[in-house]
This record gives structure tokens, C-alpha cells and sequence, in this order.
């Protein structure tokens, strides 16, 4: 039997072009570059303006008169040739401020260093294979079995779990010692075999690593001492040892490129300070003039409707992607104009201790934004300051109250916390409860394990480690 019912509900919908602009607002400089030349690729309606003045436009337009057509003038022309060959790989507009540093993955390395190896070529491909499946830090994270099982299916030539571990071994006897290892453990063992191990203090250090890692991670240096059968200065040598090794193969700063470019720049003028974009590309963007004419002709003619249909989408798009942008770049000043205001003093010394407590809902509330909004736009963003280039998000901190009532950032205490124990003496390491008393006594009132925590925030060991470190 057909029945009607009716029905009212309320549904929030959001429009894809809302969700777009919120993906807009967490894309950082780089990322924003790239956003923009993809969506130029796609679209033939959006233009970017070039960096030339039109004068110089001008200048070099094939239908500007030349001063310099007569083969005389031309031949004997005192400008220097690499000056001429410059111009043609690198505009004059765009030279860079520092030279731009030429860097090699590692794993090309390894594999250079691979073919001085004398294998047969098919071993080659596998060793290839290896270094392509080491992670950024050098380790071999997979076992050998799949390992073999991935190559096999990949090459079309089956190979066993055996052979794996026989490419390793070349592997492992490669630059940087360690790469190819499982492990912190197995990076350290490797790099003491590398020493003379007749050293008493090398072939120590290897029996405490294959034996007593598990104790030595947790610090248990009563029971290591007693079965190994050592004196406290001996076992302070065999630590001091391993810890000049490295625990990774490959360290990040050989790994990565650390250039940041900024998202935002803050100047100060005298007692004035000033936040700037570091670049605003909304305005180098506009709908090409000869496409416009092609929509406003196809809307006359007699053009077909499928045409004008794209015709006007690629319009519409190309006007909101502009659109979205000035939106992007208005809020992301507006919020670090707010975040300038509140941290004025921090800005205007560099001193962390003057960096007051803030969260996102200050921000939030000062520029009208939603929190998530606020959220998005400080997410991996970088500010120049007059004092270096810092993330946006370590401004960002919750607050403590000191013995005056007023509150004081957590960046603060640690600042605090690390500085004490900097200055301590590296013979008796001050223990978490003596942490408490002296921040009381520098008027922080702060617990135990507050202190705890952000020792380990700051990646600094517990004072019995800190002890056998020193």
C-alpha cells in the first residue's frame, strides 16, 4: 500500500568550495606555489603576471626597435659572455641572495660507492634495491623475507631470503658506517667492530651492548657493574665511549635541506613594529583578457552549448581561485598582526623570557576567526624576525602562575629549567625535586612532575643519566 509522509529536518551542508578554501589556509609558502601553478596549468583562464616592470616589457619585445641591429655594434660588444649565458638560465629579477647548495641524497651516494665493489651485475640491481628501501635515518626497516619477496615480484626474478642478507653484508661495509642496520643497537655495534677491538673498552662496550642493552636503556647500572664485574670509573669509560657514537647512520642535517623559506616577516621600525607577508601573490593573479573575450563571443555566437558551458566554468573557477586567495593572505595577516600585538615584547627583544601565555582562542577571539580557522593558518607557518626565523606554533603556550598572581608561559619555565641545569655541577646533576625548590625559589611554583615533563620536552635525561654522562 503507497502512503505520503512529510518530513522537516534541518541538515548543515558545507560547500566544496568552503572546504577547498580551509585546505587554502593550512598550505604553507612552498606548498602554495605549487597549488597555484597546478591550478595555472589546469586552467587557461587564470594568468599570473610576470615580475618585470612594463617599461622593461618593452624593452625586449620582438616588436620594439633595436638600437643594436647593425652587425658592427652587435660583433664587437664589450659585455662580457658570461654575463650574456647567466641571463639565459636565471632571470636578472629573480637572482638569488646566497648561492644555492648543490646536495646529494645519500642513497646516490651509496650507490656510486656500490659499483666500486667487485659483484656480479645482477647483484647490483638488489644492492639498488637495499639502499632504495632505507628510510631517511639509513635503518633497514623490513625484514629479509619480505625484503626478498617485494624484489622478486617487482624484478620478475625470484630470490630468497638468504640472498638479501647476503647483499647486506656488502652493504653494511659501505659510508656512513651503520647504514643498512636494524637498529640503534645494531648501528652501535657496528661502528665499535669498525675500532681496534683488542681495546679493552671497545670489546667491553661490545659485551654490554649484545648482553645488557635492555639494562643499559633503563639505566640499571648496579646490576651491569655487577656482571660485568666493574668499577664505577669503568663503567663511566665504556658509557663515555658509546656515547661518541652515533645512533643514527645518517644524520638529518645531511638528510634534508633545512632552507625555510617564511610565510610572514616582521620589521621593527624604531618602537614600531610591522607584519608583512613575506610574499602576496593574490595580486600577480588575473583572468587572461583574450579568454574573457572568448566567453563574452561565445555567449553572441553561435557556439555550441557543451563550448560555453566550459567556457564559463573555467571563469568561475579561475575568479574564486583569486578570490580565495586575497581571502587567504587578508586573514593570514590579520592573525599575525593580532599574534604581534600580544607578543610585542617578545618581538621587540628576542628574548624568550618576555614571550607571555597564549593560546588559540586569544588569536581567535582578537580577529573574529574560529579556532580552527586560527588553527590552520599558524600550522607550519615560519616568521622572520629581526632575531632569526621561528615557528609560528612555539608562540603558542599554555600559562603558569607565578607568586605574584601573573601568568607566565610555559616556554618560560623550560627556558628556565634548561638554563639551571646547564649551569649545574655535572658531578652531583640536580634530581626533579631540587628542579621544584629552585624554580620556587625564582618565584615559580611548579610540581614535580610538571618539571618532569618538560625535562622531557626538552630531550634532557634524568639526573642519574645525566651523572654517568658527564
Amino acid at each position: 500500500m503507497l502512503s505520503q509522509v512529510q518530513t522537516q529536518k534541518q541538515v548543515h551542508k558545507i560547500l566544496p568550495q568552503q572546504i577547498e578554501l580551509l585546505h587554502f589556509l593550512h598550505l604553507n609558502s612552498l606548498e602554495l606555489e605549487q597549488r597555484i601553478q597546478d591550478e595555472i596549468n589546469e586552467n587557461p583562464m587564470l594568468e599570473e603576471t610576470g615580475g618585470g616592470t612594463e617599461e622593461g616589457a618593452d624593452k625586449f619585445s620582438k616588436e620594439a626597435i633595436q638600437d643594436f641591429q647593425g652587425y658592427e655594434e652587435y660583433a664587437y660588444d664589450d659585455i662580457p659572455d658570461y654575463k650574456m649565458e647567466y641571463k639565459n638560465y636565471l632571470p636578472a629579477e629573480t637572482i638569488p641572495d646566497r648561492p644555492l647548495a648543490d646536495t646529494e641524497d645519500f642513497r646516490e651516494d651509496l650507490k656510486k660507492q656500490c659499483r666500486f665493489v667487485a659483484l656480479p651485475e645482477e647483484q647490483y640491481a638488489l644492492l639498488d634495491f637495499l639502499i632504495d628501501s632505507l628510510d631517511d635515518n639509513g635503518f633497514l626497516e623490513q625484514d629479509a623475507e619480505a625484503l626478498a619477496t617485494e624484489f622478486s615480484f617487482r624484478n620478475k626474478q625470484w630470490i630468497e631470503a638468504s640472498d638479501v642478507e647476503d647483499a647486506l653484508k656488502y652493504l653494511k661495509e659501505l659510508e656512513p658506517i651503520g647504514v643498512g642496520t636494524r637498529d640503534a643497537r645494531e648501528c652501535l655495534l657496528l661502528q665499535l667492530k669498525s675500532m681496534n677491538t683488542k681495546r679493552p673498552d671497545v670489546k667491553m662496550a661490545i659485551h654490554l651492548l649484545e648482553d645488557f642493552f635492555t639494562d643499559l636503556r633503563s639505566c640499571n647500572m648496579e646490576k651491569i657493574k655487577h656482571a660485568l664485574q666493574l668499577e664505577e670509573d669503568e663503567v663511566r669509560i665504556i658509557i663515555r665511549l658509546i656515547s661518541t657514537l652515533k645512533t643514527k647512520p645518517v644524520s638529518e642535517t645531511s638528510a634534508v635541506n633545512n632552507s625555510i623559506i617564511p610565510d610572514f616577516v616582521v620589521q621593527r621600525d624604531g618602537e614600531d613594529l610591522e607584519a608583512s607577508l613575506y610574499r602576496q601573490r593574490s595580486s600577480s593573479l588575473h583572468i587572461s583578457q583574450s579568454w574573457m573575450e572568448k566567453v563574452h563571443s561565445a555567449d553572441t555566437d553561435h557556439t555550441d552549448k557543451a563550448t560555453r558551458q566550459y567556457l564559463r566554468n573555467k571563469l568561475s573557477a579561475a575568479q574564486w581561485f583569486i578570490s580565495a586567495i586575497e581571502l587567504r593572505e587578508a586573514n593570514m595577516l590579520k592573525v599575525m598582526q593580532a599574534i604581534v600585538q600580544m607578543q610585542y615584547n617578545y618581538f621587540l627583544t628576542g628574548d624568550i623570557m618576555q614571550l607571555k601565555p597564549m593560546i588559540l582562542k586569544n588569536i581567535a577571539d582578537k580577529v573574529g576567526l574560529d579556532i580552527s580557522t586560527v588553527s590552520r593558518i599558524t600550522c607550519n607557518k615560519y616568521v622572520e624576525t629581526p632575531f632569526g626565523t621561528i615557528l609560528l606554533k612555539d608562540l603558542f603556550s599554555e600559562g603558569l602562575p607565578n607568586k605574584e598572581g601573573d601568568a607566565i608561559s610555559n616556554k618560560v619555565i623550560q627556558n628556565t629549567i634548561e638554563d639551571v641545569i646547564k649551569s649545574e655541577d655535572k658531578n652531583r646533576p640536580y634530581t626533579d625535586k631540587e628542579l621544584v625548590t629552585i624554580l620556587s625559589a625564582k618565584g615559580y611554583q611548579v610540581a614535580r612532575r610538571t618539571v618532569a615533563k618538560y625535562r622531557n620536552l626538552l630531550k634532557i635525561p634524568i639526573s642519574q643519566m645525566r651523572g654517568i654522562w658527564s
